[in-house]
């Protein structure tokens, strides 16, 4: 049943609202610091914006491995945490979504999302558990399936037998183009507001990204009940929220609310930005930083590919935290104002492969999802693995 509108709906135009540059800081990486640590070189931060406050995160933390709460997973993509702690992990190429006990670690079939056809980076991907969930959830997946990408809604009974534990999908959205190989975006999160957020690819196709019409290469906020646009987009006819994207796909929001996104560049600079309604972040125009000159939003920090290609994005202890596949590292951006507080700290530098997704159950715990047997990894015996962090 579709309750969200096909590839066939023509989008209103977006009112572009090219905004200034809000970079209160940039970063260029360079090199590797003492104790695990890797270091950039900062400028100082810009005081023509500055989001309230949420308190300044020291500059200095810390992140340790203190278990590892599951093994075995092929090709896992996302995660959300249930009541109680247990969690629900999507498997990219299977099509699957498993649950894992929190306490033993058994992993047990969920069941299996129809329609799902992956290839190349496509499948299964992003998964978002609606805002306090009852003892049946609602869950809500992205997934490519044949013709497009598209956001459905399932609700999850753990009381079913195993393999049957989700009920009938319903479309939230549809008609998101598809990537043949690369570039499907994937990220879902619900906002303070209670609205859900997507993030989508350009699907390799460059332009999309910046035509106002497709949902292609934007982030867009839906209304998890599907239909129209919800009230308070940028433009009430669509549900692009912001455009110029390559590749997003980790979403998070901080103490005060910002809404910041990872998105992989080309051959350049992967960024860090804070999203902002309207924005347009310059792609395929702009890779990094450079684009305010044009009327783009140039990003808060960036990184070279190989130091970073960020996917999963979370906020805890005042931090942002970043999980990097092609860089293999978790990286921690301290803020103070909505703004990057001090230098990045990178952690994990190799230790465990690429990194796929991060989760912030609360306090200062982080779960952090591998990615080597994704076709691009060296996987080894237990790949791949949820980790459990204590953060600070």
């Amino acid at each position: 049943m579709t309750r969200g509108h096909g590839p066939g709906r023509t989008l209103a135009r977006v009112r572009a609202r090219l905004l200034p540059a809000a970079a209160a800081m940039t970063v260029l990486l360079a090199g590797c610091g003492p104790a695990g640590t890797d270091r950039g070189t900062a400028r100082e931060p810009d005081p023509g914006r500055s989001p309230a406050s949420a308190g300044a995160a020291p500059a200095e933390g810390s992140a340790e491995v203190v278990a590892t709460v599951a093994r075995g997973l092929a090709a896992p993509w996302d995660m959300v945490q249930l009541p109680g702690g247990d969690l629900l992990v999507s498997l990219r190429d299977e099509g699957t979504i498993q649950h894992v006990d929190a306490g033993t670690g058994e992993v047990t079939l969920v069941g299996a999302v129809p329609g799902v056809s992956p290839g190349g980076e496509g499948g299964l991907l992003g998964l978002a558990l609606e805002p306090d969930p009852g003892p049946r959830p609602a869950l809500f997946v992205y997934a490519t399936t044949a013709g497009d990408n598209r956001i459905s809604r399932f609700r999850y009974d753990p009381a079913a037998p195993p393999g049957e534990r989700l009920g009938d999908g319903e479309t939230v959205l549809d008609g998101i183009p598809r990537g043949e190989a690369l570039h499907n975006g994937g990220g879902l999160a619900f906002g303070p507001d209670g609205m859900l957020y997507a993030a989508t690819g350009d699907t390799g196709a460059r332009s999309q990204a910046q035509d106002e019409e497709s949902l292609a290469g934007k982030i867009l906020r839906l209304d998890p009940d599907g239909g129209p646009p919800p009230p308070g987009n940028p433009d009430p006819d669509s549900y692009v929220y912001s455009l110029g994207h390559r590749n997003v796909q980790g979403l998070a929001w901080d103490g005060s609310g910002q809404l910041w996104a990872t998105e992989f560049g080309e051959d350049t600079w992967d960024e860090l930005n804070r999203i902002e309604p309207g924005g347009n972040y310059g792609w395929p125009l702009h890779e990094g930083p450079g684009g305010q000159a044009d009327g783009f939003t140039d990003p808060v920090l960036w990184w070279s590919p190989a130091d970073a290609s960020p996917s999963g994005l979370a906020y805890s202890q005042g931090s942002l935290w970043l999980a990097a596949l092609r860089g293999e590292r978790l990286w921690r951006v301290p803020l103070d104002g909505g703004a990057p507080a001090a230098e990045p700290q990178a952690f994990l530098h190799g230790e465990y492969g690429r990194l796929r997704s991060v989760l912030a159950p609360g306090g200062d715990e982080l779960l952090v999802l591998t990615n080597e047997t994704d076709s691009r990894g060296s996987p080894g015996a237990g790949d791949d693995r949820i980790l459990r962090l204590r953060v600070s």
